[in-house]
């Protein structure tokens, strides 16, 4: 992966066409939330299929937890609908088969160039698309658990919403005035 790309550095906001053929930005996907962003092989590695099965299960939680995931892949527009749908998911499929960030970030995965796929990495962005996190996930166990998740996301949701504990001073006087500490954050 390129050196600028780790924790404390800012993401790049690639627009690509989901899995319903709308081209999408990152950031516009993102929104003000933290993200999960899963770079996969795609639909054709029981590794990846393993890990999106997990997250389908999981993503009750993330939705209500005000969380986003996306998931990058390799994949044409038809593939990545059938993985999507094969594993159940509800969140949105990105198609890199131009494969413009497998380039641009330097995480082609030579040891297969008959599928010619990016090394699978999942990323826990802070809102602006900052990084956190990133987990290598060219072995399975290199991939974070849904513990592991559970721990990064507490973390950044802790950091960036400032009504996270309700007993902070000051909150109570927010809520009851402009709401600018509250979820979801409205500016006067």
């Amino acid at each position: 992966m390129r050196a600028d790309i780790q924790p404390g550095a800012h993401f790049p906001d690639y627009e690509l066409t989901d899995h319903a053929r709308t081209r999408r930005k990152l950031s516009e996907l993102q929104g003000k939330d933290p993200m999960i962003l899963l770079l996969s092989r795609g639909h054709y590695c029981p590794k990846d299929h393993q890990q999106h099965l997990e997250l389908a299960t999981f993503y009750p939680k993330i939705a209500v937890a005000y969380t986003q995931i996306v998931t990058i892949s390799t994949d044409n527009i038809l593939e990545a609908n059938e993985f999507r749908a094969a594993v159940g998911a509800q969140w949105t499929f990105l198609s890199d088969s131009g494969r413009k960030i497998q380039k641009d970030l330097d995480i082609q995965e030579y040891t297969d160039p008959t599928h010619d796929p990016m090394i699978p990495h999942t990323i826990i962005l802070e809102p602006g698309l900052l990084i956190y996190k990133i987990y290598n996930g060219y072995w399975f166990w290199g991939r974070p658990s849904i513990g592991e998740l559970w721990q990064d996301l507490r973390v950044v949701t802790q950091k960036v919403r400032p009504d996270w504990d309700l007993s902070t001073p000051g909150l109570r006087e927010s809520w009851e005035g402009d709401k600018t500490l509250h979820y979801p954050y409205k500016q006067k």
